[in-house]
């Protein structure tokens, strides 16, 4: 039975998983209104008429004037739930949801989804490598650029969704369970739209919140506040260490990633020397990309050689190039100080950094002081520059400089820099002042270092 045909259904919010869920709704019969706060004039005109060809009707700039009117209201992730005219719409019975409880609840498929602050995309990009290599049909979806809606829908019963999933789309799930769930860390982020750390680690939480005992719960045994937001959960407790060694799960011994099953054998997965991708935190990011793979029931050595495989993801600790011995690496995925300083740490020998951006309500003095003496400058650029030069001359780094764009950003590193030093992009800032996204944020990075090669 179609339970969405002819549901009135407000989806608020045109990016990807907006779309995608307009066009699940619309393919189910359902009555749609899509919202933007962007005006017309500056909404893709092929959306558009895409939109009206499809008798959608379209609030741009604008909110729907009958709230009462919708079943519904679809929020994409970046739209906060507590907007005034969203509350009302839920004050007059319409059911709030987002896009990934939604594809949950119509789609097909297995979840494995994966939670935490940060190491989400390289953990899930590496877990979907995993599963293909098992030969699994295998979708790898969510906040990591595909929507999850337009996976589900047309997926069979027996594929498995990989699933990114942040805490913007978890606070609006109701019944999501996925059998194996992963929660890699919690840091302060996005702060400016859960207030405090509580309610960002309850977000996160939800991840586990309806799984049985049957279901399987990946959690950081090194880090304790995610250990505490486990505390309730009914699903089995698969913990991944990198500091010490377990009596169940995955953890380092001898240099080497192993898991122990329940019954304490304990399977060899690859050694840490044999990872491509760089610093300590990848090593946590292999665990429990092993763990929900191993407990999935993929074997060992299948994981082990997609894991020796494994390059990384784009704009993470990518390399871009060296000009006159001087390396250029985008971290543009460093969306938040924790993930910076993981990205620091990464590199070795001395570096030329770029930072700054939208500011989501971060404090920046821990970033600053995981610097240790390696950051020789730090060019700045955004929303965030001045907040963050005024931390660091704080902390007694006074070598920023403010700059307009990346493209000076990357000249003066350029200038500043000498042979064998990194120029490193982690802006620990979202990208959201001056681009639509962090790829774009990257690839404008990568294009200024190859024009200096040119």
């Amino acid at each position: 039975m179609n339970k969405m045909e002819n549901k009135h259904v407000l989806v608020v919010g045109m990016g990807k998983s907006g779309i995608a869920a307009t066009q699940a709704m619309t393919a189910l019969g359902a009555e749609v209104t899509v919202q933007d706060s962007k005006s017309e004039r500056e909404m893709d005109a092929h959306l558009v008429s895409f939109l009206k060809g499809r008798n959608v009707k379209c609030c741009f700039g604008c909110e729907p004037s009958d709230m009462g009117a919708f079943d519904m209201i679809i929020l994409s992730p970046g739209v906060p739930p507590d907007l005034h005219f969203i509350e009302e719409g839920k004050k007059k019975g319409a059911e709030i949801v987002g896009e990934l409880e939604l594809a949950y609840r119509l789609g097909h498929g297995k979840y494995a989804a994966i939670t935490g602050t940060n190491g989400k995309t390289t953990t899930t990009t590496l877990t979907g490598e995993i599963f293909k290599a098992a030969k699994r049909k295998t979708y790898v979806v969510g906040n990591i650029g595909v929507a999850v809606i337009s996976a589900a829908i047309s997926a069979e019963d027996d594929a498995w969704l990989v699933t990114e999933t942040s805490s913007f789309q978890l606070e609006t799930t109701k019944e999501f369970k996925p059998e194996i769930s992963a929660v890699l860390n919690l840091t302060p982020d996005h702060l400016n739209r859960h207030k405090t750390m509580e309610n960002y680690g309850l977000a996160k939480a939800r991840i586990m919140e309806n799984q049985d005992e049957n279901q399987y719960a990946v959690i950081n045994y090194d880090d304790k506040t995610v250990c505490e937001l486990a505390e309730n959960t009914k699903a089995k407790i698969v913990p991944f260490s990198r500091l010490e060694e377990l009596d169940f799960g995955a953890f380092v011994k001898n240099g080497r990633i192993v898991i122990k099953d329940e019954k304490s054998i304990i399977h060899d997965i690859c050694g840490v020397c044999e990872l491509r991708i760089p610093g300590t935190h990848n090593v946590e990011n292999v665990l429990a990309a092993a763990a929900i793979s191993f407990f999935s029931g993929i074997d060992a050595e299948t994981i082990g050689n997609a894991v020796r495989a494994f390059t990384g993801v784009e704009h993470r600790i990518e390399y871009v190039g060296t000009v006159d011995g001087i390396r250029f690496v985008n971290d543009s995925k460093g969306t938040n100080p924790d993930s910076s300083i993981k990205a620091v740490q990464a590199i070795d020998g001395n570096i030329i950094l770029i930072a700054g951006g939208y500011d989501k309500g971060s404090d920046y003095k821990e970033f600053i002081g995981a610097f240790g003496g390696k950051v020789k400058y730090m060019m700045l650029l955004g929303k965030t520059a001045q907040k963050i030069k005024e931390q660091a001359e704080e902390l007694g780094f006074t070598n920023c400089i403010m700059c307009r764009d990346m493209d000076e950003c990357v000249n003066k590193a350029y200038e500043l820099a000498q042979e064998g030093d990194t120029v490193l992009l982690s802006p620990a800032c979202a990208s959201w002042d001056m681009y639509t996204c962090f790829e774009q944020r990257g690839e404008h990075f990568k294009n200024c270092v190859y024009r200096l090669g040119a």
